[in-house]
């Protein structure tokens, strides 16, 4: 297990992370390979509530993005993971785990209602994720969109995403 640097992305760091993002996603099933443009979209549209960075002896191995959501209820302070993304000779070392823990945290000290996440229940479980009935992100099974309340209070509606996730360039 690496331990990296975790700190805010600064404006130089954008290439870096729409690399390191790209070559996250190159090889990996069920994505459409946008996640690049994503990113980059939601920083341009000042939507990047939390952006983190890895870093390991100097060089940036790792991202993640945490971004508003809206949900159909008007619950208030929701956010979602994601895109994660950890170089590919780097992966399977904590850092993505890392980048979640500590984005989660900041989130609760912004005073985030909660966060939902789309992936692999095994993976997200292990940070308190889990599929609740109540809250739908449609067109994907239940158990792949993963929601974790900061409070007793748990949202009851349809989860949108932010439009740049439709970026595809």
């Amino acid at each position: 297990m690496l331990n990296p640097n975790i700190r805010p992305e600064s404006p130089s760091d954008a290439f870096v992370i729409y690399a390191v993002t790209e070559a996250a996603f190159l090889n990996a099933a069920h994505t459409e390979h946008t996640e690049q443009f994503v990113v980059d979209a939601l920083r341009k549209a000042n939507a990047l509530t939390i952006s983190l960075v890895a870093e390991f002896e100097g060089a940036i191995i790792g991202h993640v993005a945490i971004s508003p959501v809206v949900i159909s209820d008007g619950s208030p302070n929701w956010y979602g993971l994601g895109p994660i993304s950890v170089s590919p000779n780097h992966q399977g070392r904590g850092i993505g785990s890392s980048l979640i823990r500590e984005s989660l945290r900041r989130l609760k000290e912004i005073d985030g209602g909660g966060c939902v996440v789309l992936g692999d229940p095994r993976y997200y479980s292990r940070f308190g994720f889990k599929p609740e009935s109540n809250m739908v992100y449609p067109g994907v099974p239940q158990e792949y969109f993963q929601t974790l309340s900061f409070s007793t209070v748990l949202p009851h509606g349809v989860v949108t995403y932010h439009q740049a996730f439709a970026a595809r360039d």
